[in-house]
Protein backbone atom coordinates (compact mmCIF):
# COMPACT_ATOMS: atom_id res chain seq x y z
CA UNK A 1 0.00 0.00 0.00
CA UNK A 2 1.40 3.37 -1.03
CA UNK A 3 1.33 6.20 1.48
CA UNK A 4 0.95 9.75 0.23
CA UNK A 5 3.21 12.24 1.95
CA UNK A 6 2.10 15.86 2.11
CA UNK A 7 5.08 17.97 1.15
CA UNK A 8 5.21 21.76 1.35
CA UNK A 9 6.50 23.47 -1.76
CA UNK A 10 7.57 27.11 -1.65
CA UNK A 11 7.64 28.98 -4.93
CA UNK A 12 9.85 32.07 -4.95
CA UNK A 13 10.03 34.69 -7.68
CA UNK A 14 12.42 37.64 -7.63
CA UNK A 15 12.26 40.56 -10.03
CA UNK A 16 13.79 44.01 -10.15
CA UNK A 17 13.00 46.70 -12.69
CA UNK A 18 14.57 50.07 -13.37
CA UNK A 19 11.24 51.82 -13.91
CA UNK A 20 10.48 54.59 -16.39
CA UNK A 21 12.58 57.52 -15.22
CA UNK A 22 16.00 56.25 -14.12
CA UNK A 23 19.19 55.38 -15.93
CA UNK A 24 20.34 53.05 -13.14
CA UNK A 25 18.65 50.68 -10.73
CA UNK A 26 19.48 51.21 -7.06
CA UNK A 27 17.48 48.18 -5.94
CA UNK A 28 18.97 44.74 -5.44
CA UNK A 29 17.47 41.39 -4.48
CA UNK A 30 18.76 37.82 -4.18
CA UNK A 31 18.14 34.57 -2.35
CA UNK A 32 20.56 32.27 -0.55
CA UNK A 33 20.42 28.82 1.06
CA UNK A 34 22.46 27.88 4.13
CA UNK A 35 23.98 24.56 5.18
CA UNK A 36 20.71 23.49 6.81
CA UNK A 37 18.74 24.12 3.63
CA UNK A 38 17.02 27.28 4.93
CA UNK A 39 16.38 29.94 2.29
CA UNK A 40 16.67 33.65 2.94
CA UNK A 41 15.74 36.47 0.60
CA UNK A 42 17.30 39.92 0.96
CA UNK A 43 15.75 43.03 -0.63
CA UNK A 44 17.57 46.38 -0.58
CA UNK A 45 16.71 49.82 -1.96
CA UNK A 46 19.81 52.00 -2.12
CA UNK A 47 20.15 55.74 -1.73
CA UNK A 48 22.85 58.31 -2.16
CA UNK A 49 24.73 59.57 -5.19
CA UNK A 50 24.60 58.15 -8.69
CA UNK A 51 26.79 55.15 -7.81
CA UNK A 52 26.52 55.11 -4.02
CA UNK A 53 22.98 53.75 -3.88
CA UNK A 54 23.79 50.93 -6.28
CA UNK A 55 26.82 49.93 -4.24
CA UNK A 56 25.05 50.10 -0.86
CA UNK A 57 22.15 47.89 -1.93
CA UNK A 58 24.22 45.30 -3.78
CA UNK A 59 26.84 45.21 -1.03
CA UNK A 60 24.26 44.65 1.69
CA UNK A 61 22.51 41.82 -0.14
CA UNK A 62 25.76 40.15 -1.17
CA UNK A 63 27.44 40.45 2.24
CA UNK A 64 24.47 39.02 4.12
CA UNK A 65 24.11 36.23 1.59
CA UNK A 66 27.79 35.32 1.76
CA UNK A 67 27.56 35.10 5.54
CA UNK A 68 24.28 33.17 5.53
CA UNK A 69 25.41 30.34 3.26
CA UNK A 70 28.10 29.41 5.80
CA UNK A 71 25.64 29.03 8.68
CA UNK A 72 23.58 25.98 9.66
CA UNK A 73 20.78 27.74 11.57
CA UNK A 74 17.24 26.34 11.57
CA UNK A 75 15.88 27.56 14.91
CA UNK A 76 13.98 30.85 14.67
CA UNK A 77 15.78 32.26 17.71
CA UNK A 78 19.20 31.67 16.16
CA UNK A 79 18.08 33.10 12.82
CA UNK A 80 16.74 36.18 14.60
CA UNK A 81 20.02 36.71 16.43
CA UNK A 82 21.93 36.26 13.17
CA UNK A 83 19.76 38.87 11.43
CA UNK A 84 20.36 41.41 14.19
CA UNK A 85 24.13 40.88 14.18
CA UNK A 86 24.46 40.77 10.38
CA UNK A 87 22.48 43.97 9.81
CA UNK A 88 24.40 45.75 12.57
CA UNK A 89 27.74 44.73 11.04
CA UNK A 90 26.60 45.83 7.57
CA UNK A 91 25.43 49.16 8.94
CA UNK A 92 28.88 49.88 10.34
CA UNK A 93 30.58 48.77 7.13
CA UNK A 94 28.46 50.97 4.86
CA UNK A 95 28.71 53.92 7.23
CA UNK A 96 32.50 53.73 7.17
CA UNK A 97 32.55 53.50 3.36
CA UNK A 98 30.19 56.47 3.22
CA UNK A 99 32.80 58.66 4.89
CA UNK A 100 34.64 58.72 1.56
CA UNK A 101 33.65 61.71 -0.55
CA UNK A 102 32.77 59.49 -3.52
CA UNK A 103 30.16 57.63 -1.48
CA UNK A 104 28.92 60.44 0.74
CA UNK A 105 25.41 59.83 2.00
CA UNK A 106 25.21 56.22 0.83
CA UNK A 107 22.77 53.91 2.52
CA UNK A 108 20.05 51.38 1.87
CA UNK A 109 16.81 49.98 3.18
CA UNK A 110 16.85 46.25 3.85
CA UNK A 111 14.33 43.43 4.21
CA UNK A 112 15.62 40.00 5.23
CA UNK A 113 13.22 37.05 5.12
CA UNK A 114 13.97 33.47 6.18
CA UNK A 115 11.57 30.62 5.45
CA UNK A 116 11.48 27.76 7.94
CA UNK A 117 8.75 25.13 7.68
CA UNK A 118 5.40 26.95 8.08
CA UNK A 119 6.86 30.29 9.12
CA UNK A 120 8.71 33.28 7.76
CA UNK A 121 10.89 35.31 10.11
CA UNK A 122 11.89 38.76 8.91
CA UNK A 123 13.94 41.85 9.72
CA UNK A 124 13.04 45.31 8.41
CA UNK A 125 14.88 48.63 8.14
CA UNK A 126 13.64 51.58 6.07
CA UNK A 127 10.52 52.15 3.97
CA UNK A 128 10.44 49.04 1.82
CA UNK A 129 7.62 46.72 2.85
CA UNK A 130 6.71 43.12 3.64
CA UNK A 131 3.11 42.01 3.40
CA UNK A 132 1.13 38.83 3.94
CA UNK A 133 -1.76 37.98 1.60
CA UNK A 134 -4.27 35.31 2.60
CA UNK A 135 -7.69 34.70 1.05
CA UNK A 136 -7.58 38.04 -0.73
CA UNK A 137 -6.69 40.02 2.41
CA UNK A 138 -3.56 42.21 2.37
CA UNK A 139 -1.81 42.68 5.72
CA UNK A 140 1.28 44.87 5.96
CA UNK A 141 3.73 43.23 8.34
CA UNK A 142 6.19 46.12 8.56
CA UNK A 143 5.90 49.76 9.54
CA UNK A 144 7.73 52.33 7.41
CA UNK A 145 10.72 53.96 9.05
CA UNK A 146 9.84 57.33 7.53
CA UNK A 147 9.18 60.86 8.72
CA UNK A 148 5.61 60.91 7.44
CA UNK A 149 4.79 57.58 9.09
CA UNK A 150 6.10 58.91 12.40
CA UNK A 151 3.86 61.96 11.96
CA UNK A 152 0.88 59.72 11.16
CA UNK A 153 1.49 57.69 14.31
CA UNK A 154 1.70 60.93 16.31
CA UNK A 155 -1.65 62.03 14.90
CA UNK A 156 -0.12 65.01 13.09
CA UNK A 157 -0.80 63.77 9.54
CA UNK A 158 -3.46 61.74 7.80
CA UNK A 159 -2.65 59.05 5.22
CA UNK A 160 -3.90 61.38 2.49
CA UNK A 161 -1.72 64.26 3.69
CA UNK A 162 1.30 61.98 3.95
CA UNK A 163 0.93 60.94 0.29
CA UNK A 164 1.57 64.52 -0.88
CA UNK A 165 3.84 65.70 1.93
CA UNK A 166 7.03 67.40 0.60
CA UNK A 167 9.17 65.32 2.99
CA UNK A 168 7.47 61.99 2.32
CA UNK A 169 10.72 60.48 1.01
CA UNK A 170 12.73 61.09 4.18
CA UNK A 171 13.42 57.85 6.03
CA UNK A 172 14.30 57.68 9.70
CA UNK A 173 16.39 54.48 9.62
CA UNK A 174 18.67 53.02 6.97
CA UNK A 175 21.65 50.72 6.76
CA UNK A 176 24.66 53.03 6.68
CA UNK A 177 23.58 55.48 9.38
CA UNK A 178 25.90 56.63 12.14
CA UNK A 179 23.58 55.52 14.95
CA UNK A 180 23.07 51.85 15.82
CA UNK A 181 20.37 50.09 13.81
CA UNK A 182 17.13 49.08 15.51
CA UNK A 183 15.67 46.63 13.03
CA UNK A 184 12.04 45.60 13.38
CA UNK A 185 11.67 41.83 13.69
CA UNK A 186 8.67 39.59 13.22
CA UNK A 187 7.37 36.10 12.49
CA UNK A 188 4.40 35.16 10.32
CA UNK A 189 2.89 31.69 10.28
CA UNK A 190 1.98 30.50 6.79
CA UNK A 191 -0.82 28.34 5.43
CA UNK A 192 -1.11 26.68 2.02
CA UNK A 193 -1.94 29.28 -0.62
CA UNK A 194 -0.51 32.21 1.37
CA UNK A 195 1.67 34.82 -0.29
CA UNK A 196 4.46 36.92 1.14
CA UNK A 197 5.25 40.07 -0.83
CA UNK A 198 8.36 42.15 -0.19
CA UNK A 199 8.93 45.25 -2.29
CA UNK A 200 10.60 48.63 -2.42
CA UNK A 201 8.48 51.77 -2.38
CA UNK A 202 8.58 51.86 -6.18
CA UNK A 203 5.70 49.37 -6.19
CA UNK A 204 3.46 50.59 -3.38
CA UNK A 205 3.87 54.25 -4.36
CA UNK A 206 2.41 53.43 -7.75
CA UNK A 207 -0.36 50.87 -7.31
CA UNK A 208 -2.91 50.32 -4.56
CA UNK A 209 -3.13 47.34 -2.25
CA UNK A 210 -6.40 46.39 -3.98
CA UNK A 211 -4.55 46.24 -7.29
CA UNK A 212 -1.75 44.22 -5.70
CA UNK A 213 -4.21 41.68 -4.27
CA UNK A 214 -6.03 41.42 -7.60
CA UNK A 215 -2.78 40.65 -9.44
CA UNK A 216 -1.52 38.22 -6.80
CA UNK A 217 -4.81 36.31 -6.83
CA UNK A 218 -4.95 36.16 -10.63
CA UNK A 219 -4.22 32.85 -12.42
CA UNK A 220 -0.64 31.95 -13.29
CA UNK A 221 2.73 31.12 -11.81
CA UNK A 222 4.40 33.47 -9.33
CA UNK A 223 6.89 34.56 -12.01
CA UNK A 224 3.98 35.85 -14.11
CA UNK A 225 2.53 37.68 -11.13
CA UNK A 226 5.77 39.48 -10.31
CA UNK A 227 5.94 40.62 -13.95
CA UNK A 228 2.34 41.86 -13.80
CA UNK A 229 3.04 43.81 -10.62
CA UNK A 230 6.02 45.58 -12.17
CA UNK A 231 4.05 46.23 -15.36
CA UNK A 232 1.25 47.73 -13.27
CA UNK A 233 3.68 50.03 -11.48
CA UNK A 234 5.23 51.15 -14.77
CA UNK A 235 1.82 51.73 -16.32
CA UNK A 236 1.11 53.93 -13.32
CA UNK A 237 3.85 56.20 -14.62
CA UNK A 238 7.03 54.68 -13.27
CA UNK A 239 7.31 57.69 -10.96
CA UNK A 240 6.05 58.64 -7.54
CA UNK A 241 2.38 59.46 -6.96
CA UNK A 242 1.70 63.17 -7.03
CA UNK A 243 5.35 63.83 -7.54
CA UNK A 244 8.54 64.44 -9.33
CA UNK A 245 10.91 61.78 -8.06
CA UNK A 246 11.79 58.77 -10.21
CA UNK A 247 11.16 55.26 -9.00
CA UNK A 248 12.49 51.72 -9.07
CA UNK A 249 10.68 48.50 -8.40
CA UNK A 250 11.69 45.41 -6.55
CA UNK A 251 9.05 42.74 -6.33
CA UNK A 252 9.23 39.42 -4.50
CA UNK A 253 6.38 36.96 -4.22
CA UNK A 254 6.52 33.75 -2.24
CA UNK A 255 3.67 31.29 -2.53
CA UNK A 256 3.44 28.29 -0.23
CA UNK A 257 1.63 25.41 -1.89
CA UNK A 258 0.70 22.06 -0.40
CA UNK A 259 1.13 19.18 -2.82
CA UNK A 260 0.53 15.48 -2.43
CA UNK A 261 3.56 13.42 -3.35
Amino acid sequence: MLTQVRKKIMEISLLTDIGQKRSNNQDFVNKFVNQAGVTIVVVADGMGGHRAGNIASEMSVTDLGRDWINTDFRELSKIRDWMIAAIDAENRKIYELGQNEEYKGMGTTIEVLAFVDNAVIFAHVGDSRIAHIRNGEYKQLTSDHSLVNALIKAGQLTEEEAAVHPQRNIITQSVGQSAPIEADLGVQQLEPGDYILANSDGLTNMISTDQIVHIVNSPGFVEEKTSRLVAGANQGGGGYKHGTLPTRQVVLIISQLLLLR
